[in-house]
């Protein structure tokens, strides 16, 4: 692991430090936080999960801090009120003792093809492009939706043949649950799943989510959910009632990997960055699916599913999808 001294404003600087530490394999591990400008100690220590060293913002200040601290790098983040001159001249003070110096732009959730650093009048100018989801590559994703949810409903029907049996002996009511969902743009379709709960469960649910205090969160989940047959804790367990999406994949309205579709109810409390997970359709399985499933929070479900919108790539979708199998045999963090 490597020591790293931050230095930067105190959001940024509790931004980077949050993210490293959350990230331990990446071999940094920020020690201590140096806030130029900051109005005191106590204000700007109070926010940071790391000891201060000061707030000092001229250029002997912030190289006694670095040398106070002994650590092996030191990572400059946004909002550091530094004369490009003092920049340059602390990366030769650093480079004499053998410090490395990391500069960390105000990027966040950007994955690496991206970002292209480009020297321009003696800049290192970095360019951030963003991927569209059109032409070849719509037609790409397409194309892999189409050919992978055929095949497996060939290979899967004795398996989806048995399922439907079984639903139908476990009480009265449909074999198929279709609801509503909010897709792409924000168009409305059908999603189909087997059926898990008792007849009428929706007319359930606004209760269950007020008795358990989370009628006002955007992810309608209710904790040990008395609606659910004994015959649907073992399809959710496993994610075989999902099964039946696959159906919606070949008809276009869902792909297989993509932010999970919603209900109007859960859209209707968006706030402007979960909007743009209807940038793309909405899948059977996505980054938050992997990633934790139901025992991820909203907010760490937007990110994951945010991160996706804005790093798409086919080959993305082809480990997600080997995830997927993986955290469905394991039921990890299923409900």
């Amino acid at each position: 692991m490597s020591r790293v001294l931050i230095i930067g404003g105190t959001h940024s600087a509790q931004h980077l430090i949050r993210s490293l530490l959350g990230a331990p394999h990446a071999g940094y591990l920020p020690v201590a936080a140096h806030v130029p400008g900051a109005p005191d100690d106590s204000e700007s220590a109070s926010r940071l999960s790391v000891p201060l060293t000061g707030v000092g913002s001229d250029f002997d200040s912030i190289l006694a801090a670095i040398l106070e601290a002994k650590v092996d790098a030191v990572a400059i983040s946004a909002g550091v009120n530094m004369h490009p001159q003092d920049l340059r001249r602390l990366g030769w003070e650093l480079s004499a003792r053998d410090i490395g110096m990391i500069l960390a732009p105000a990027l966040t959730d950007v994955a690496g093809p991206r970002i292209h650093t480009q020297p321009v009048a003696g800049l290192p100018l970095i360019h951030v492009s963003t991927p569209k989801l059109t032409g070849g590559k719509r037609v790409a994703k397409r194309t892999f939706d189409i050919a992978i949810a055929g095949s497996l409903l060939l290979a899967l029907s004795p398996l989806l043949v048995s399922i439907a049996l079984f639903v139908r002996l476990s009480g009265p009511g449909p074999i198929f649950y279709r609801q509503e969902r909010i897709g792409l743009r924000g168009t409305t379709f059908d999603m189909f799943k087997f059926r898990s709960m008792k007849p009428n469960a929706d007319a359930e649910l606004k209760a269950l989510l007020e008795a358990q205090g989370t009628a006002d969160k955007p992810l309608f989940k209710v904790e040990n959910d008395p609606r659910i047959t004994p015959i649907g804790r073992v399809l959710r367990k496993y994610s075989l009632d999902e099964l039946p999406q696959l159906l919606n994949v070949l008809g276009g309205s869902m792909s297989l990997v993509g932010p999970r579709p919603q209900r109007h109810g859960e859209v209707a409390l968006y706030d402007d960055a979960a909007y743009r997970r209807l940038y793309v359709s909405p899948g059977m399985s996505g980054l938050w699916q992997v990633s934790g499933r139901s025992n991820l929070t909203w907010e760490e479900s937007i990110r994951l599913d945010l991160y996706y919108v804005e790093n798409w790539s086919l080959m993305g979708d082809v480990l997600i999808l080997f995830k997927t199998f993986k955290a469905v045999f394991t039921s990890s963090g299923a409900v």
